[in-house]
């Protein structure tokens, strides 16, 4: 945890706030082109709950029957293969679901609502993760660390700038999946999906 700390620290200024501009951000694949239902989320301000929690992916969990992302983070897609330090052929998407649950559990995060989208509504949030005395974003942490992915919007561009600067560092260092050479990098796995979805058959 010292490691990630001292990895993280040039990082705490770039925390993203609730006061974001809404955006649009759907979990993943074709999903991802929906337009953002603006709309007061049930719930601003929440711990992320230490039992009871089901995590769908490395960026979303549910919790009470309500399912939560965190806003700008694209974590791997499951079903998706990388090689790990082992040699072994491992699932991209239960690793970061792995790092998400180990982080949040170490971290015991407490998370701001952005805004809802969906039928049944998605909550979108940044949340804040406790390490040591510091306060840190924990998408920054997930990014930083190599194991999730700044979200792009369909035009390629990402939601949060700052989480775009940060994925190239971590790429850069070779931190986490970055680590592997075939790394199936999430923002392509999807936009594979949504071209051959608009393919005519």
């Amino acid at each position: 945890m010292m490691v990630l700390l001292c990895r993280v620290r040039r990082y705490r200024h770039a925390t993203v706030i609730a006061a974001i501009l809404v955006a649009t951000s759907l979990p993943p694949a074709i999903a991802q082109q929906a337009a953002v239902r603006a709309a007061a989320p049930s719930t601003s301000v929440f711990d992320i709950a230490q039992t009871g929690v089901e995590f769908q992916t490395g960026d979303s969990w549910s919790q009470n029957g309500q399912t939560f992302r965190l806003y700008g983070v694209q974590a791997c897609v499951r079903g998706t293969q990388f090689t790990n330090p082992a040699g072994v052929k491992t699932d991209c998407g239960e690793a970061s679901v792995a790092y998400l649950a180990a982080l949040i559990r170490d971290t015991k995060p407490r998370c701001s609502a952005v805004t809802q989208a969906g039928t049944p509504p998605i909550i979108f949030t940044v949340c804040a993760a406790h390490v040591g005395q510091n306060t840190l974003d924990l998408g920054t942490i997930l990014i930083s660390q190599g194991f999730a992915f700044a979200a792009v919007s369909p035009t390629g561009k990402p939601f949060q700038f700052t989480y775009s600067v940060v994925e190239g560092e971590a790429q850069k260092a070779g931190r986490g999946l970055w680590s592997a050479k075939d790394l199936p990098h999430p923002t392509k796995v999807l936009a594979d999906a949504l071209n051959a979805s608009e393919r005519p058959r």
